[in-house]
């Protein structure tokens, strides 16, 4: 039988993604037959037009509750909760050292590292470095860094960012997001036919996993909500 293929949409700067990262992982590590799904990354950009990095001197909660209309305090107690979700994950957010940017270069690494077999090494390390580290996504120095650091050469990375190289992946990625219909990452698409948005719960994704397996069969997709970063928020 061929391979259960999982396409997944998601943005370095989005916290819900690496959230839903970490769920999908454990559901993974329950499904029988995990080594014969392939998880592929496609980019999304929750802000296309941002800047290379926006003022330093602004804070996180300050920046959050300007862009969605809430107070500072109200921003600061909803990343308080992320941060709890996700340390239960594993993970590790730091909010107050996240430096905020362009995150387009990128995602075009993520695809230069797919061609290399080391895509989901790429998406982990770019992902803790923004949201645990303070890394910023605009920087060819630091992405050059970490994308060697994840396994690829690093003459073959100086080369991408020094190009436009993936820029026209990056856009098509996008494009198919908005022909599907994703608004909100992360969004988990199982064979081309099944969708889950959100961070949902490692039993949700087990549950699709199983449906896609079982199935096999073209259908009409079916989307299931859950926590998601988009252009009204996280």
């Amino acid at each position: 039988m061929a391979e259960l293929r999982i396409d997944v949409w998601s943005d370095i700067a989005c916290p819900w993604c690496y959230v839903g990262k970490r769920r999908l992982e454990r559901a993974l590590a329950e499904f029988p037959h995990a080594q014969d799904v392939e998880v592929v990354w496609h980019a999304f950009e929750l802000d296309p037009a941002a800047p290379k990095e926006r003022d330093p001197s602004v804070s996180h909660a300050e920046r959050i509750a300007k862009k969605y209309g809430m107070t500072t305090e109200q921003a600061r107690k909803n990343s308080d909760r992320l941060t709890e979700i996700a340390r239960g994950e594993g993970l590790a957010f730091d909010f107050e050292h996240i430096r905020s940017g362009n995150t387009f270069d990128a995602h075009r690494l993520v695809h230069l590292a797919h061609e290399r077999g080391r895509q989901d090494a790429v998406k982990e390390r770019l992902l803790s470095a923004y949201l645990e580290q303070g890394a910023l996504m605009s920087d060819h120095s630091t992405l050059l860094r970490l994308a060697v650091e994840a396994g690829l050469d690093e003459r073959e990375v100086a080369d991408v960012l020094a190009s436009d190289q993936y820029a026209e992946a990056v856009r098509d990625d996008e494009a198919q997001a908005r022909e599907l219909g994703i608004n909100g990452v992360p969004c988990f698409v199982f064979d081309e036919r099944l969708a889950v948005s959100g961070a949902q719960t490692p039993q949700v994704l087990l549950s699709a996993l199983h449906q896609a397996w079982s199935e096999r069969q073209p259908s009409s997709a079916e989307l299931a909500d859950g926590a998601v970063c988009g252009p009204d928020g996280c």
